[in-house]
């Protein structure tokens, strides 16, 4: 079982414009795939819920928090783990630095209050 991403993965899913993600419901069946964003942060993979946690692939992740993703010619499956709070502002500058030629207000909302809630870390499994 792996427990970090390769270099390689890091620099291909960190890279990617969007990511791909479906979580694991609890009957065992992959939901709906989602695309989202994705930043890298050091040698870890965020993401969140540009809605908060009221969002439907967000909750559908709180199950079994785990899943699978596709980024950067990566296909594998992860688990999803609440990040710690103390990455955000740096999860927060890492959205805007990738997406910053995106509109102030897609911007702003990924980077909200409510958006900050949903991040995760995701770890290869």
């Amino acid at each position: 079982m792996a427990t970090a991403w390769t270099n390689d993965e890091l620099d291909r899913v960190g890279s990617a414009e969007e990511l791909v993600i479906a979580s694991v419901r609890r009957n065992g069946v992959l939901s709906k795939p989602r695309t989202i964003w994705v930043v890298r942060v050091g040698d870890g993979i965020y993401v969140r819920s540009v809605y908060g946690p009221t969002s439907d692939w967000f909750r559908t992740t709180r199950s079994r928090q785990e899943g699978h993703i596709r980024a950067g010619g990566v296909d594998k499956g992860v688990s999803f783990l609440d990040a710690d709070h103390d990455i955000n502002d740096q999860v927060d500058a890492a959205y805007r630095s990738k997406y910053g030629q995106y509109a102030a207000e897609i911007i702003e909302a990924i980077t909200s209050p409510k958006a900050s809630t949903t991040t995760m870390q995701l770890v290869p499994r």
